[in-house]
């Protein structure tokens, strides 16, 4: 049976306890683009509580734009502020008796990993120092899948959903046309499609090839419970398997 981890980035601010049912996956943000100690506990024991892998979700340190605006950063910066945060969810995460399976970074750092070896080759390693145990998401086909098999990392291919993508398989940046997806219907459609084809179609027309171990459904949006729904609905009725990558 095809299998498939639905993920969704969690600890933000946002309804979280509306989507948690629906997902395999829960990206917690780590206080530095949103959440802070407090809500990343919480998030931890939701995540427990609905038997939701719980994985770090870490960012460049940009609080003011989510995280989501391109900075300059040095590699070795990445890897001083990937190691701090995956360590201080990893530190909650042992005090409440929990256990991190993965970690995302997220936004800007997460799309800028994807094109540059030198950072993914950053995050890959700061990961693997903290504990190499845990799983590196990462877009499919991306520097950060490649560094992170190279580092030693189980990794998972990531896609997206609720996301446009170009014809190079990157995602269309989000001041474009077409960089969201918001009809949860057409979502629905496109994950079955990532899943069972390996194809998802640009916003030019051409079908990219893409490996799908995790889809995203971002946390952040006004209808992120009717979306998760509908593709966790689409997906088992296709016959496909939702688990989280620690478990496949």
């Amino acid at each position: 049976m095809t299998s498939v981890d639905l993920n969704c980035d969690m600890g933000e601010g946002f309804d979280d306890e509306a989507v948690f049912p629906y997902i395999t996956s829960a990206n917690i943000a780590c206080g530095v683009h949103a959440g802070d100690a407090s809500l990343m506990m919480r998030t931890l024991v939701l995540a427990a509580r609905h038997g939701v892998a719980a994985g770090a979700h870490p960012s460049l340190p940009d609080r003011e734009n989510f995280g989501r605006k391109v900075m300059e950063i040095t590699a070795d910066a990445v890897y001083d502020i990937v190691a701090y945060q995956v360590g201080a969810l990893l530190g909650l995460a042992r005090a409440a008796g929990a256990t991190i399976t993965h970690v995302k970074p997220h936004g800007a750092l997460y799309n800028m990993a994807a094109s540059s070896h030198t950072l993914a080759r950053s995050i890959a390693r700061a990961v693997r120092d903290v504990d190499d145990s845990l799983i590196l998401f990462g877009l499919s086909g991306s520097f950060l899948i490649e560094k992170g098999e190279r580092a030693g990392l189980r990794t998972a291919s990531e896609v997206f959903a609720d996301r446009g993508y170009l014809a190079d398989g990157s995602l269309v940046p989000r001041d474009r046309p077409g960089a969201l997806i918001t009809d949860a219907d057409v979502a629905a459609q496109r994950a079955v499609r990532m899943v069972t084809d390996g194809i998802v179609r640009s916003v030019d027309g051409t079908d990219v090839k893409l490996r799908a171990d995790t889809i995203c459904v971002h946390g952040d949006g006004p209808n992120a419970a009717a979306m998760a729904r509908s593709l966790r609905s689409a997906l088992e009725s296709a016959g496909i398997h939702l688990a989280a990558p620690v478990f496949l």
